[in-house]
């Protein structure tokens, strides 16, 4: 039971009001008194009957002029508002005292340092962090706040010691302990990233260390300032919205809204009304209408995603619109004007679609005006290990873990999986390992990827003579299971040949240590 009592600042009222609650039999736990006239009091709950009696006697004090129940005392209420406001913040923060010992930690420091809070109270700060001294700190005459670059569990982090400083009755103030807020390297990383978004680098996000991904980037950041329609084509998984993203980023466009419709998972019957939007009454008793994907990329980017999965129909309404930037809602007789730029992906190839019937050519012109196509991950070998750096990384950031190394196979075997599901197969098959890795090793095992039952390029093979398509299929094989036979020794049982035959074969195929 709390009580908030108003009253006049008069000397000894404090000491009736226990009196009162003395001739009450009632034990107190706890009083504040505010300096504005403001008594709270704390004690156990009582029934109502004792409440009926104890109220109107607080009254009659002298001095008193209002009396009532509260939910909590106000240092209750900041207690647990500190608590709240520690809790839902994503860096860790500890508290500790003069001998740096920690007296307060929230549940990202707890995650953090892999301890509860009952562990965690009255341990030494300083020797769970390498790259500062606490204590040197503290006992400093003066101490200001600190940023130091610290290694905690062999990561990074950026450490904010800040002094904690009490004020004295005489007007001085005295050191009471600090609080230190640890950073994530990978988190900083996300806030210079996000204070830099109007800068120039829209295509950093971007992986590209193959001669294929340079030439791609190289020409997307030239026609990302066009404001012509653009085609992106590519298999699935390996980037088209990411590159369409950072081409409206790129583009005079960049302030304004970019729009993302799905051509692929929105049915005839509803595409209409998704792309023009319908008009106030045009769906029985629907009095407000709705704007379309169009007017709500108005000043912006509309991305049409997988576009050769369009109708017939909605391909001939959109054609109208690329020409002449007008449409009608549904059940609208007024025309909407809009200035957009249009985007379009696709895993398809259109010009085999427009052959085919199945795609108009009129439109497939209006679209492809300019065009990018992303290659496969399989001919971007040197970008495989790059993004499985960047995914561990990142993954393991945010799975608040050390990023693992990879097994000594595991590297070449990434680099000649064919990947059918591109980028997106790898980073899916890389945060389900990491999620399950209880070692600091991410071995293949781990990544649980799909045998391939064709090898990649024996179509090719075909072309030439006997012999070239006899040693070509030798050297794929060998590419094939260099990576789960990572030694002349176990390849060459594996093949049940000489190791000295296998050591030159990969000699001469420039695979493996030889790689050329």
């Amino acid at each position: 039971m709390r009580l908030k009592v108003t009253c006049e600042d008069r000397l000894g009222l404090t000491r009736e009001l226990l009196d009162i609650l003395v001739e009450h039999h009632i034990d107190l736990r706890g009083i504040e008194i505010d300096i504005s006239g403001i008594i709270y009091l704390n004690f156990p709950t009582l029934d109502f009957a004792a409440l009926q009696h104890l109220l109107p006697a607080i009254r009659r004090t002298p001095g008193v002029f209002d009396v009532k129940t509260i939910a909590c005392m106000p240092s209750e209420q900041e207690h647990n508002a500190t608590r709240a406001l520690l809790k839902v913040l994503p860096d860790a923060v500890v508290a500790i005292d003069m001998q740096g010992k920690i007296t307060l930690a929230n549940d990202a420091a707890c995650s953090l340092l892999q301890q509860t809070t009952a562990q965690l109270l009255q341990q030494y700060l300083g020797p769970l962090l390498k790259g500062i001294h606490i204590s040197r700190w503290l006992e400093q005459a003066s101490p200001q706040p600190l940023n130091k670059k610290v290694t905690l569990e062999g990561e990074p982090y950026l450490a904010d010691l800040l002094p904690i400083w009490l004020t004295e009755e005489s007007g001085e103030q005295s050191l009471a302990g600090a609080v230190v807020v640890l950073k994530s390297a990978y988190r900083i990383g996300l806030h210079f990233k996000a204070m830099r978004s109007g800068d120039t680098g829209h295509f950093d996000g971007i992986i590209a260390h193959s001669p294929a991904m340079e030439k791609l980037l190289s020409e997307a950041k030239r026609l990302a300032t066009l404001d012509a329609p653009l085609l992106i084509q590519g298999e699935t998984g390996t980037g088209k919205e990411l590159l369409a993203r950072a081409c409206h980023q790129a583009s005079l466009r960049g302030e304004g809204p970019f729009i993302l419709l799905n051509c692929a998972a929105i049915p005839d019957t509803a595409a209409e009304n998704e792309l023009f939007g319908y008009a106030a009454g045009a769906f029985g008793n629907n009095m407000q209408g709705k704007r379309g994907v169009l007017e709500q990329a108005n000043g912006g980017t509309l991305l049409l995603d997988e576009i050769g999965e369009m109708s017939p129909l909605m391909q001939l309404k959109l054609l109208r619109v690329l020409q002449d930037g007008v449409f009608r809602r549904v059940g609208d007789e007024q025309e909407v004007k809009v200035d957009i730029r249009v985007i379009c992906t696709t895993q398809q190839d259109l010009a085999c679609l427009v052959q085919g019937g199945q795609f108009r050519q009129d439109l497939f012109y209006r679209l492809n005006v300019l065009n990018l196509h992303i290659p496969p991950l399989r001919e971007r070998q040197k970008d495989i290990l790059a993004l499985a750096l960047h995914f561990c990384t990142r993954f393991a950031a945010e799975l608040e873990r050390p990023r693992p190394r990879l097994a000594n196979n595991l590297s070449e075997y990434l680099q000649h999986y064919p990947w059918p599901g591109n980028v997106r197969q790898l980073r899916h098959s890389l945060y389900r390992a990491i999620s399950l890795l209880e070692g600091d090793e991410l071995s293949l095992a781990l990544l649980a990827l799909p045998e391939q039952n064709s090898l990649q390029g024996l179509d090719a093979l075909c072309e030439g003579s006997l012999d070239e398509a006899a040693k070509g299929f030798e050297r794929l094989l060998l590419e094939r299971l260099y990576p789960q036979f990572p030694s002349t020794r176990q390849l060459a049982k594996r093949l049940n040949v000489s190791h000295t035959a296998i050591a030159n074969k990969l000699k001469d195929y420039g695979i493996g240590k030889h790689k050329k």
